[in-house]
Order: C-alpha cells, then sequence, then structure tokens
C-alpha cells in the first residue's frame, strides 16, 4: 500500500522540485537503506517521459564524505541528479561542481516513506517561493546579524560579501535544494561569529535527532571552542572530536525554516525545514558561498528565534517580520 502512497510525493519531487521534462537523464543516486525511495522516483520520472539512472553506492561513512568518483562525475553530466541517501552528500565538491556544470540537484536525505506521503513534502512550494527569496536577499551582505533566543542563543556574524540562499525546494539550472525544507540560509564570514548557541530542538544527525535537554556551544571568532550539555551533548562532542579535523567547528550556516508542514521528527530535512525555527550548521559551506571544506556538516536547531539584520528584525520569536 505504501508504494502506492508514495507516488505522489515522487511526483511531487520530480515534477514540481526538479521540473523534469520528457528525455532528460536524470541520476538517482542512493544507498541499499533507501532503495525503495529511490525506486519511487525513478518511476516517476519515467512515467514523465524522462530517463532514469539509478546509481547504488555504499553508504558514506559520515554526512559530507564525497561520492565516489565515477558517480561524481556522472552527477557533473546529468540533466538532474536526485539524491537519496541516509548519509548526507549535500555540502561536497561533487555538488558544488554538478551545479557548476548546470545540473539541477534535489538532495532527499534520511528521507524515510512517510515523508513522500506527508509531512513537508505536502507544502504549496510554489507559494512559499517568494517569501524565502525575500528573507535571502535580507540575510545576504550584512554588516552584522545577531541571533537572539530566549533558550540562550546570543550569536554575532557578518555576512559581508555573502549571497543569501533561498532554498525553496524549487530548482532551475544550477541550482540545487533539500526537499522538505523550505529555507533562506546564509553562510557567516569565516572568523566572524562569536557568542553561545543553544540548540533546544534537534541535531539531525549522528543518531542524536530530537533534543531531551539543551546542548551548549560557546563561539570564539568563527569557531566553536566548547560543547556542553547532557548525553547528546557528549555524542556531539565526541563525533566531531573523531574527525580530527578542526574545520568542523566552522559556524558555516544560519538558516530560517520556512516550510508550514514540517515538524520535528528527528529526521534532518524536515526539522530544518519547521517554520520560525533557526539551525547554525557547521563545518563545511563550500556549497553555502563559504571558502571552507570540513570533513562534515551539522545543523543545531533552535525554537523562538530573533534574528536582526543589520538593525532590521527579520524574525522575532519564531515569527516572520518581513
Amino acid at each position: 500500500m505504501n508504494s502506492i502512497l508514495m507516488s505522489k510525493g515522487a511526483r511531487t519531487i520530480v515534477e514540481v522540485c526538479a521540473g523534469v521534462r520528457p528525455k532528460e537523464i536524470v541520476l538517482i543516486v542512493t544507498e541499499h537503506k533507501m532503495i525503495k525511495i529511490a525506486e519511487s522516483v525513478a518511476s516517476a520520472v519515467y512515467a514523465n517521459g524522462a530517463e532514469p539512472i539509478l546509481s547504488v553506492m555504499v553508504p558514506r561513512l559520515f554526512d559530507g564524505k564525497e561520492p565516489p568518483n565515477s558517480i561524481a562525475a556522472a552527477m557533473k553530466s546529468s540533466d538532474v541528479f536526485i539524491c537519496a541517501v541516509y548519509k548526507s552528500i549535500t555540502h561536497t565538491q561533487a555538488v558544488k561542481n554538478a551545479i557548476l556544470s548546470g545540473s539541477r540537484g534535489i538532495m532527499l536525505t534520511q528521507f524515510d516513506e512517510n515523508m513522500l506521503i506527508k509531512g513537508g513534502i505536502e507544502a504549496d512550494f510554489r507559494k512559499i517561493a517568494p517569501m524565502c527569496h525575500r528573507m535571502s536577499k535580507e540575510l545576504e551582505d550584512k554588516n552584522e546579524i545577531v541571533l537572539t533566543t530566549p533558550h540562550g542563543t546570543n550569536l554575532r556574524f557578518s555576512s559581508k560579501g555573502r549571497k543569501g540562499n533561498a532554498l525553496t525546494c524549487l530548482v532551475s539550472k544550477g541550482e540545487f535544494a533539500p526537499v522538505p525544507t523550505i529555507e533562506a540560509n546564509v553562510s557567516p564570514l569565516e572568523g566572524t561569529a562569536n557568542g553561545t548557541i543553544v540548540a533546544n530542538a534537534s541535531i539531525p544527525y549522528i543518531n542524536i535527532g530530537v533534543l531531551q535537554e539543551p546542548v551548549s556551544a560557546e563561539v570564539i571568532n568563527g569557531m566553536i571552542v566548547s560543547i556542553s550539555g547532557g548525553e547528546q551533548a557528549k555524542m556531539l562532542e565526541k563525533n566531531l572530536q573523531s574527525m580530527n579535523d578542526p574545520l568542523v567547528y566552522n559556524i558555516a550556516e544560519l538558516g530560517i525554516g520556512l516550510n508550514p508542514k514540517c515538524t520535528f521528527i528527528g529526521s534532518m530535512l524536515e526539522d530544518e525545514g519547521v517554520y520560525g525555527s533557526v539551525h547554525i550548521g557547521i563545518g563545511t559551506n563550500i556549497t553555502l558561498g563559504g571558502k571552507t571544506k570540513a570533513s562534515c556538516h551539522y545543523d543545531l536547531i533552535m525554537t523562538e528565534p530573533t534574528v536582526i539584520a543589520d538593525g532590521k528584525a527579520l524574525l522575532k520569536n519564531g515569527e516572520i517580520c518581513i
């Protein structure tokens, strides 16, 4: 029964989000754990008159690890690539090279069958897109952006010279988008972030998911210098230490969730899109307009945020102000 119910979401991804046209070459990158999702998407591609190519790879060891060179090359030469994987390859050089070559990318990281049936996939992506674009413009090229929450976050940084990104779940040539998160984001200028991050909602990576208690991080000159909290904080700290890469502590992103259909379920692309939430990405930022390639990219998500950009309120306690 699920295969029937999943078909509607798969069609949304193929026809609405990716805008697949007849005779296009659509590469679907997946791993064995996600094969049912990939097959559902491939069926929708074929029904739309395009040619699906299914490429199954060994799961990456951690989020942000590059795919095999052969898959990276296939992504670059495709009209559309759709990544239905559990371990994220979104923030990789392979994705950056593919979109620079003009391919269109859709990322379905950590999808399960229910996510093709209900939740964020039910949003009216076209209707929300203008607000997302406007919010991204409000984030770019700012001398100072201030993020605060009643849970303890107080972070300041500059986005001077950085472009805002509107991830609307709709892609044109040379663009990529995770689905179903709708978000506007910007990559802070390296070295400018200072203050405190308190994630109180979710860290949907490395089996942490929805938070049982807050995870705090102190930031000095663009880098996390300490992490504190309970067991979930220790899981994050231990994982980052295991990377043996100082760049994993880089403050890579501020993203604002704009999908009213998303809820916190412990899956990154649902959780990051929750309307009125904010996530701070750490690690790699090369696909967001930054210069740092780290061993991973994780997001720390919080609720009730207030975001002020060069004195203008964009969010206040989780409510959109623009």
